[in-house]
């Protein structure tokens, strides 16, 4: 059965599968990235595990996979293949691409997580059917896919949808990337719960015990809550402004509040939009699998951009 290997890369787990011609998941595997040993480990142990998911798909379906993808973190040139850097993973410029077509006899792609995982809503997950949409993922940074007929946009230099680099707070909290005030500082999973743990004064506390106390109507946690969605709407209507999307896709962590998080975030949206089209605002669909169904996908698609033999898309 002609099949490809999806792998989608995080900072403390992979998540593999092999994808069949019709889409369907055909097996499903995970492993510990294990960044604790250092880069040059890390990038073994995806070699090693694609090898395997290789050698599995020859074994149960009479052939090894036709194709291969992988989605990374950080930043990533996906026309020249390379995992550019990575803070969590401590990479830099890794040619992963030529690696794993090397180890693999197959062509590969390259892709950023959060933009693969986008690919996915828009093609079968809450975007499905829409020509352009925005995929917002709320974890402990923020970042975006911008989508538009069926592809995701990596724009000019590989760094389009980093809405979380916004400015939504002139002069506020300071960002690693250098900025102050910007979006991911005020409204990602792990500014609610920084700004949680100091308002209860418990370290320990996080973003998920925040949307709780929110829920039950405790002013500190409504205060806290409401400030990260009106945050995160001051940056969302600027996007909107941009871009025209027909469908705004909330997925990461902060998602899995639920209404606690939509039902708030669609007004305080609605009330700053004037010219604007208000679009659909809907949770992501597919969860913690976007990023390696994603990776199906582009691998799926090197079938009908390649003749078998080349090893770039």
């Amino acid at each position: 059965m002609r099949h490809v290997i999806a792998l989608d890369v995080g900072g403390t787990g992979m998540k593999a599968a092999l994808i069949g011609a019709d889409g369907a998941v055909l097996h499903r595997a995970r492993r510990a990235t294990g960044r604790e040993r250092g880069p040059d480990a890390v990038v073994d142990g995806v070699l090693e595990f694609a090898a395997d998911l290789r050698e599995h798909g020859a074994r149960q379906h009479g052939e090894p996979a036709a194709a291969a993808a992988v989605a990374v973190p950080g930043i990533v040139d996906e026309v020249g293949g390379v995992a550019v850097y990575s803070a969590n993973l401590g990479w830099r410029d890794v040619p992963l691409r030529a690696l794993l077509a090397q180890r693999l006899g197959a062509p590969v792609a390259l892709g950023h997580d959060v933009r693969t995982g986008g690919l996915a809503e828009g093609r079968i997950g809450a975007a499905r059917g829409a020509d352009r949409f925005l995929f917002v993922a709320l974890g402990t940074g923020i970042a975006g896919a911008i989508g538009v007929d069926g592809r995701v946009e990596a724009g000019a230099h590989g760094f389009a949808g980093e809405i979380g680099h916004i400015v939504v707070r002139p002069g506020g909290a300071p960002c690693p990337c250098g900025q102050r005030g910007c979006l991911e500082r005020f409204a990602s999973a792990a500014a609610v719960g920084e700004a949680w743990a100091a308002a209860v004064g418990n370290p320990a506390a996080d973003a998920a015990d925040c949307a709780k106390a929110f829920a039950s109507g405790d002013p500190e946690a409504v205060r806290v809550w409401q400030g990260a969605v009106d945050a995160l709407a001051d940056g969302l209507v600027t996007a909107l402004t941009l871009l025209d999307p027909r469908t705004l896709v909330i997925g990461g962590g902060l998602a899995e509040a639920g209404e606690a998080l939509f039902t708030p975030l669609r007004d305080a949206v609605r009330r700053r939009v004037t010219f604007q089209k208000l679009p659909e605002i809907v949770p992501a669909a597919l969860g913690d699998s976007a990023g390696c169904l994603g990776a199906g996908l582009l691998a799926r698609d090197l079938l009908d951009t390649t003749d078998g033999m080349e090893v770039t898309p």
